[in-house]
């Protein structure tokens, strides 16, 4: 069966629902980087900073400045692996949870409001398509991604 129609209208939704969400963030001049770090670890607890990447899919190496930026913000705690001396463990901060947070209250804010403008089927199809998504997003598949 030939997915590709679907697949297309679904990443252009997705793409452009995802610029307007980054349009709504306000000046917390946090990068996508950074708010992908402190949303890993908000969502899955202390990780290391290779569980940390490839968790968002990328190389340690490219996080590695973004890690010493958190840190040198407060945002996140770097300590010793206690049962690797040679790793790290990154946790989030009380300070980087709130930045998270505020972030994301921004965007949900503004989703809510445009939320409102559709019907309560709508809403409901969408909060399943979310579900879907997460998954999507997870998946692992034939060709590699």
């Amino acid at each position: 069966m030939d997915f590709l129609p679907q697949a297309s209208q679904i990443r252009r939704g997705t793409v452009r629902l995802n610029r307007r969400l980054r349009q709504e963030r306000g000046d917390s001049g946090l990068s996508a980087n950074q708010l992908g770090v402190l949303g890993h670890l908000h969502r899955h607890g202390d990780a290391t900073p290779g569980e940390v990447a490839a968790g968002e899919r990328q190389r340690p190496q490219s996080l590695t400045r973004v890690f010493a930026e958190l840190e040198a913000d407060g945002l996140i705690a770097r300590r010793p692996d206690t049962g690797d001396r040679r790793q790290s463990v990154l946790t989030l901060t009380p300070s980087g949870r709130e930045a998270l947070e505020r972030d994301m209250a921004e965007r949900d804010a503004w989703l809510a409001g445009a939320l409102g403008t559709l019907g309560e089927t709508e809403r409901e199809v969408l909060r399943l398509a979310a579900v879907l998504m997460e998954r999507l997003a997870e998946a692992e598949t034939a060709n590699g991604g």
